[in-house]
């Protein structure tokens, strides 16, 4: 047979728990359903992400319905962060991604890197199987509600003679619904005639190619040599936080296919004077903006503009980013003029991100960041005030 042309076609090749029926599974169908959007704006992002996912699990030789995980997890959106504060596509907590390593700094994120996140969330899934004697549904359990959880739960069945399979477990209600919802996604891709869903066309095929950086590279510079939007190349690398690639991370972007070549062809062309080196610096007592611009061989004016300073006030113990190098003051002025534009004041909601505030502004992630002088690895909370400049008002 020949492989599919549509990457939903080879998913649903590999789907086999659909047949699994009960009350809970037939209410999270008709909850999907009930949103005839939500495959669409899926699909949506997983251009980007499920034809990696697919090749992971594959090659690992999981069930299918791991590659859905996190659709169910996220919606497939990288940025997302739960009230629990966790993150990206397979929605890591910070304990968790601390306790097993997942690289997480000031410049960088794991939790949101499509691959580091991707292989930490399937590694910790076959952990979990073989922990839980093979059995795929505790496995998921676990990854959602704490191994520790299901242990007990299992436990307490032991001593009062009933079943342990997940069915029969006392779990918290949100993981009571978890495995139900993927096995009713599941079902929905398998047959989505049957449901009279529509699923979009999803090309079978890679969507980014690794490109080397060659160091530590401005990202709206890696944009423009990749011939590419910022924002089209963040989407690729949400694990880098910040305006420049992480120093300590390997020296590669996700790029997309086709564009390569012609990035690292610029790379190659770069001098030391168009990277921009970054020093994260902690003020001093007696420190002063024109003493730290002299350290560091910059301009006092750069240092307000990049870390949203006004006036002169700066305060020992809180931090500073010092950009070094001619290309960041180029970088800094088309990220931030607002000459054009409206400012007005935005409170953030439950639910938001600066992905989904920025989509809905029709402005870039880096634009809010510089606007209000955030910090991209912190959560955004509810109530929160943000300044936007918007065009329209």
């Amino acid at each position: 047979m020949p492989p599919p042309k549509d990457l939903w076609e080879r998913i649903r090749r590999g789907l086999t728990w659909q047949s699994t029926h009960n009350a809970e599974v037939g209410k999270q169908r008709d909850a999907y359903l009930r949103q005839p959007n939500y495959l669409s704006v899926v699909t949506g992002r997983a251009n980007l992400y499920l034809y990696y996912i697919v090749e992971e699990v594959e090659r690992r030789g999981m069930p299918m319905e791991m590659a859905l995980l996190p659709l169910v997890e996220s919606a497939m959106n990288p940025f997302a962060v739960s009230s629990q504060r966790a993150a990206g596509l397979w929605q890591i907590m910070p304990a968790t991604a601390k306790h097993y390593g997942v690289d997480r700094n000031w410049w960088y994120d794991g939790r949101l890197d499509l691959r580091e996140s991707t292989h930490f969330a399937l590694d910790y899934l076959e952990a979990l199987h073989a922990e839980f004697d093979g059995d795929w549904l505790l496995a998921l359990a676990a990854y959602n509600a704490g191994k520790g959880r299901v242990g007990r739960a299992i436990a307490a069945n032991e001593r009062a003679g009933k079943p342990t399979d997940y069915w029969s477990l006392t779990l918290p209600r949100e993981t009571r619904k978890y495995i139900p919802r993927l096995i009713a996604l599941s079902a929905i891709i398998r047959y989505p005639d049957t449901f009279s869903v529509t699923l979009p066309d999803l090309p079978n095929r890679p969507a980014f190619e690794i490109a080397e950086t060659g160091g530590q590279i401005e990202m709206l510079r890696a944009a423009s040599l990749a011939g590419v939007e910022l924002d089209d190349l963040r989407a690729l690398n949400p694990g880098q936080l910040r305006w420049a690639t992480a120093p300590r991370q390997a020296q590669e972007l996700l790029v997309p296919v086709g564009s390569r070549a012609t990035f690292e062809q610029g790379v190659a062309t770069l001098g030391p004077d168009d990277r921009v080196t970054w020093e994260h610096y902690r003020i001093r007592r007696g420190d002063s903006l024109i003493s730290i611009a002299k350290r560091f061989n910059t301009e006092v004016g750069l240092l307000r503009d990049v870390n949203n300073i006004r006036g002169n006030l700066i305060r020992a113990g809180d931090t500073m980013m010092i950009p070094e190098g001619s290309a960041w003051a180029d970088s800094l002025a088309l990220v931030s003029d607002t000459s054009s534009l409206n400012k007005r004041g935005y409170r953030v909601r439950r639910g938001d991100s600066l992905y989904g505030i920025a989509n809905r502004f029709d402005v870039t992630i880096d634009d809010i960041i510089t606007w209000n002088s955030l910090n991209p690895g912190d959560y955004l909370q509810p109530g929160q005030r943000l300044t936007l400049y918007v065009r329209g008002g």
